[in-house]
């Protein structure tokens, strides 16, 4: 969450705050976050849709997922679950997702996902006075979905 959080949430007071701002931007229709847990109710991470852009029908994705859960398909299966809920349900048809390139396993999520590589944004981010280039991915409502995609 270090990176998507306003501010650190090392605290159930900072945790409430968090949870606070996004009821008011899914009220607002800005930006909805979904809780990603097992069967167990364990919460294994986050995912959202948000910069919601409603004249173009446009929402950045982000997500996170817990150190335990990473490697299992959670955060794909996550997005995926993300996008049909804002194709069908938030009326989007566009989502779009970034990540740093020194990152290949979010590369794969986002691709699991089916979310097609659009381009490369150079030294878009800076953490700790270092600055990264991001790679773009989107995909589209009317893209195949990829949990329907079989292989021949």
């Amino acid at each position: 969450m270090r990176g998507q959080a306003t501010e650190p949430v090392t605290s159930v007071e900072a945790a409430v705050r968090w949870v606070a701002g996004q009821n008011q931007r899914w009220c607002a229709g800005s930006a909805f976050a979904f809780a990603v847990v097992d069967g167990q109710d364990t919460v294994l991470g986050n995912v959202a849709v948000g910069a919601i852009d409603r004249r173009h029908g446009t929402g950045w994705v982000s997500y996170w997922i817990t150190r335990a859960a990473r490697g299992d398909g959670v955060a794909s299966r996550a997005c995926r679950s993300l996008a049909r809920w804002a194709f069908d349900d938030a009326g989007l048809f566009r989502l779009e997702l970034g990540h740093r390139v020194n990152n290949p396993a979010s590369c794969g999520v986002a691709r699991a996902a089916g979310f097609a590589v659009e381009g490369l944004q150079r030294q878009k981010l800076e953490y700790d006075g270092v600055r990264f280039d991001v790679e773009i991915h989107a995909r589209l409502a009317t893209d195949a979905d990829p949990d329907r995609i079989t292989n021949v």
